[in-house]
């Protein structure tokens, strides 16, 4: 079989999509020109690699003779790796939440040569059926009404674009957001004032946490009904708000803490639960792999046993996050086993051998969904022997009856030992995790993309600072230099994605965000000024290419991309938290380490859009309201002059306990120089000869300067 236009790209999804007797283009000028010219609609399908429901689509439809005559015959086809162009996935994907109410992969999309969309749906059988339209009817219908009358479809396709240019207009104005925290600026002297506001700020986290305790499965965890999303920061946030509740009542208790609005009585206790509850039991189901560790994407049930079996990066990278900061708050051993098993799991199956990180492994095996994980009672008894098998068997729940196609999902909802895995079975997983290996395989998408790459440096370089393994610091220090090295170009842009030795496409701001938040946590590790310098050069790119002068935050695509027929600023924090929130959250951390006026406005200009973005639904923002938390609550800032060796490690125990974020700055005789062409201030720090010096600020107080941390 001959192959289509997408047989020169390099995404892993065209190239699945390579012989298709479709006659896909990429997006590009080639396929709209053509479109023009011809005078026909295009069909435009979006998906990737690992997606379940593209691969069901393909083989129904795209595979299909009859389906591709109708294509080639009467449309331009086009195919989208989500992954690679978000900017526009995150358009299209708009336009179809914006008709049905919902949304997904695969995405379809039928719209005019000028890009734009008269129909939106998901993933189309090829048939009618139940009631529900298949693509061939669409197709024919659509071919029909297009030849009969272009410009009836063309008059639907002005008016989608008017609504979705409407519905992306500013819910709040920059600097008059509701719950706004512009009284960070030093333009408000009187300190009443200043206390009322941040009543007002206080109250919205507030109002976040118990918007979430109303969505909470008591039984199961996590927030609604099924298909239930891990959403890590969800966790991240309800552990933050318990733990600063839990100091300020030890400050209040010292006389220390100044007042503001308290939660009711144990309530802060229920964010601790809720949070804690989720974790154990999302361990303890089908969404968390007990042979090979990490997470599938997301559960189909409310008790997370069976899951959408697809694993992606950004998950793991979030939910080791999440489980890193249960464990550096509990101490709960079963946290830190999960945060080191996904840990591994990422190094073993989805790093590069250069650095950095793949995008994920596909659900599907052979054609068949989930096959890859499930097993028989009689398979594992092949493997470990009758009596070891059948201990294995009864400990995850393995049941001749199985819980899924007749299959078992390894599980330990049903196991109250959950908490210990004894030797003899830990031997016995690593054996069948071998077996597994070699029984059938995974497709992997071996793309690598910078902004979930970020999230996972971010994810290695806290769990360094958390539990101090070596191991973590040096793989996400790997994975930093990767991205430099190969997706940073010299005058300081960056691209999507990198794979076959070529980066591509413009970077977005999820791209930016997400990297330079990574590259000030690994700053964080080990104060190398390198990373403080592309953290700051990135940021400073991102105000640049992004910024919205106007309507204040972010738009997801810079001056420098695609002109597309919307230019979206994305604000929810779904299952990867928004460009938006994280760039808040960054822009805190480097107000609060600089003491720059510059990152002061933008963190205050940001922090406010963010809050008038959020509306009645904070907890629909839960990324925005760390950042918002920190910004109230502004930690500790601590200035280290470093006359002898970095003090690293004294750095990292000093954070242990500490409930405030500890943002460390480390001026040394070799760096002095060019971090005061960062940050002015530091020229002012003396150093000594074979003495470190250590200056800890809290808020607006200061303490004089020791020489050793307590």
């Amino acid at each position: 079989m001959s192959a289509n236009h997408l047989i020169r790209e390099k995404s892993p999804y065209l190239l699945q999509h390579a012989y298709n007797p479709v006659d896909w283009y990429p997006w590009g000028k080639e396929a709209f020109e053509k479109a023009k010219e011809e005078q026909k609609p295009i069909f435009l399908s979006i998906g990737y690699s690992t997606c379940h429901w593209c691969h069901v689509m393909e083989q129904e439809s795209f595979e299909d003779a009859e389906v591709a005559e109708l294509l080639n015959q009467d449309y331009i086809s086009i195919k989208v790796d989500r992954e690679e162009r978000p900017d526009v996935d995150g358009v299209y994907m708009k336009v179809c939440q914006m008709i049905n109410g919902s949304g997904g992969w695969p995405l379809t999309i039928l719209m005019t040569a000028e890009q734009k969309p008269f129909f939106a749906g998901t993933y189309l059988p090829k048939e009618n059926r139940y009631g529900q339209l298949g693509l061939i009817g669409l197709l024919s219908q659509v071919s029909g009404i297009w030849k009969r009358d272009a410009d009836q479809l063309g008059l639907v396709a002005e008016n989608v674009v008017k609504e979705l240019r409407r519905q992306e207009e500013p819910k709040g104005k920059a600097g008059a957001a509701p719950g706004k925290i512009s009284h960070f600026t030093e333009s408000t002297p009187d300190k009443a004032l200043r206390l009322a506001e941040a009543t007002d700020g206080n109250s919205l986290l507030l109002k976040g946490a118990r918007q979430l305790a109303g969505m909470f499965d008591e039984r199961w965890g996590g927030f609604g009904s099924a298909p239930k999303f891990p959403v890590p920061h969800n966790l991240i946030f309800l552990l933050k708000m318990y733990e600063g509740e839990a100091s300020r009542q030890q400050d209040s208790a010292t006389g220390s803490e100044e007042p503001h609005q308290p939660p009711e009585a144990d309530e802060s206790q229920s964010w601790l639960a809720m949070a804690e509850l989720t974790l154990q039991q999302m361990y303890r189901g089908g969404l968390f792999d007990h042979i090979g560790g990490g997470f599938s994407r997301y559960s189909t049930d409310e008790a997370w046993l069976v899951p959408h079996f697809e694993k992606m990066l950004y998950d793991n990278a979030l939910l080791a996050l999440a489980y890193g900061e249960a464990w550096r708050l509990t101490r709960d051993e079963l946290y830190l086993q999960v945060l080191q098993r996904t840990l591994r799991y990422l190094m073993r199956e989805l790093a590069h051998e250069k650095g950095g990180f793949y995008c994920g492994q596909d659900a599907d095996s052979e054609g068949e969904e989930g096959k890859y994980y499930v097993f028989t009672p009689a398979e594992i008894k092949a493997v470990l022997g009758e009596q070891d098998g059948a201990v294995f068997c009864q400990w995850y729940g393995i049941t001749e009856k199985g819980n899924f196609e007749g299959k078992s999902i390894p599980n330990l909802i049903h196991n109250p030992g959950y908490r210990e895995l004894p030797e003899h079975l830990e031997k016995q997983r690593i054996l069948l995790y071998e077996y597994r290996k070699e029984r059938t395989k995974l497709h992997r998408d071996d793309k690598l993309l910078t902004s979930w790459n970020g999230l996972a440096i971010w994810a290695f370089a806290r769990s360094y600072q958390i539990t101090g393994s070596v191991v973590c610091y040096r793989q996400a220090r790997a994975a930093a230099a990767f991205l430099r090295a190969n997706l940073m170009t010299q005058n300081g842009r960056l691209k999507v994605r990198w794979r076959g030795d070529e980066a591509a496409h413009e970077g977005n701001l999820d791209d930016y965000a997400f990297y330079a938040m990574a590259l000030y946590e690994l700053y964080q590790c080990d104060f190398q000024e390198s990373w403080l310098r592309t953290c700051i050069r990135l940021t400073e790119k991102m105000l640049e290419f992004f910024s919205d002068e106007a309507g204040g935050g972010f738009f997801f695509s810079g001056t420098h991309g695609e002109n597309l027929i919307s230019r979206p600023k994305e604000t929810y924090d779904g299952a990867v938290p928004s460009g938006n929130s994280v760039a808040g959250l960054l822009l805190a951390r480097l107000s609060r380490l600089t003491g720059e006026l510059r990152w002061r406005e933008a963190a205050r200009k940001q922090l406010d859009f963010l809050t008038g973005e959020m509306g009645g639904y904070p907890a629909g923002h839960t990324m925005a309201l760390l950042a918002v938390w920190e910004w109230e609550h502004p930690g500790i800032h601590l200035v280290c002059t470093a006359g002898q060796e970095i003090p690293d490690e004294e750095i990292r125990c000093y954070r242990k306990g500490k409930a405030a974020t500890v943002d460390a700055l480390v001026i040394t005789p070799e760096n002095q120089k060019a971090l005061a062409r960062l940050i002015p201030q530091v020229k002012d720090f003396p150093l000594h000869e074979n003495r470190n010096t250590f200056y800890v600020c809290r808020g607006e107080h200061c303490q004089p300067p020791v020489e050793e941390l307590s």
